[in-house]
């Protein structure tokens, strides 16, 4: 929770600085680079898990299907958020999904992705609204997981916390689902990391 409020507080700082940002430099290029590191960041966070002996011990194929089922759902989801906003299509819906809460690396790609495309100041846009809606996902999670566990079962706080099932919201999935959901949270947590960059690069290019 009090991550996600500093992310939502940078972020609205950035928004006023913008307003009044007057200095002769190309942020564009900034932000470009800002990507590459946080991709550096994001290959190194998993290479450097210690579990992960752990996970491949514990695996089993049936742990795929929450994965799964979490891309479907916020696929399908995505999709028809398409239809009622008039302004995005649907594959600019799915590209914000794609996200999975993972809301630094998706914001940014989808911003540097469509600005050929629709221009910067509609990528732009588009980058924001990935930012607020994945922030939101993210804080929904954190937020509800012992309402979503009641309502919807033990692996539903693994499927609404996206990438953060092993990392952040790890301890409330833990608390709320058992211990023994600890191996799948992370494993989930993973293969949604390593996911985000594909899917949000397919859905920018279609």
């Amino acid at each position: 929770m009090k991550s996600s409020l500093i992310i939502l507080i940078f972020f609205l700082l950035g928004c006023v600085g913008g307003l009044f940002y007057t200095a002769d430099f190309d942020l564009h290029i900034l932000s470009v680079d800002v990507l590459y590191l946080l991709m550096l960041l994001l290959g190194i966070n998993l290479g450097c898990n210690q579990d992960l002996k752990g996970f491949v011990r514990q695996f089993s194929f049936k742990m795929l299907l929450v994965p799964i089922a979490t891309v479907t759902g916020t696929f399908l989801f995505s999709a028809v958020a398409g239809f009622i906003l008039s302004q995005w299509s649907i594959f600019d819906c799915m590209a914000v999904g794609s996200g999975f809460a993972y809301y630094s690396i998706s914001s940014v790609l989808i911003t540097q992705l469509k600005a050929p495309s629709i221009g910067m100041q509609l990528a732009t846009e588009l980058g924001t609204i990935a930012l607020l809606a994945n922030i939101f996902r993210e804080m929904t999670a954190l937020i509800g997981a012992p309402f979503i566990r009641q309502y919807f079962g033990c692996l539903a706080p693994i499927s609404a916390a996206g990438i953060g099932s092993a990392d952040i919201l790890l301890a409330s999935i833990s608390k709320y689902s058992g211990k023994e959901a600890i191996p799948l949270a992370i494993l989930h947590g993973i293969l949604i990391n390593i996911s985000v960059p594909f899917f949000v690069s397919l859905f920018c290019n279609l």
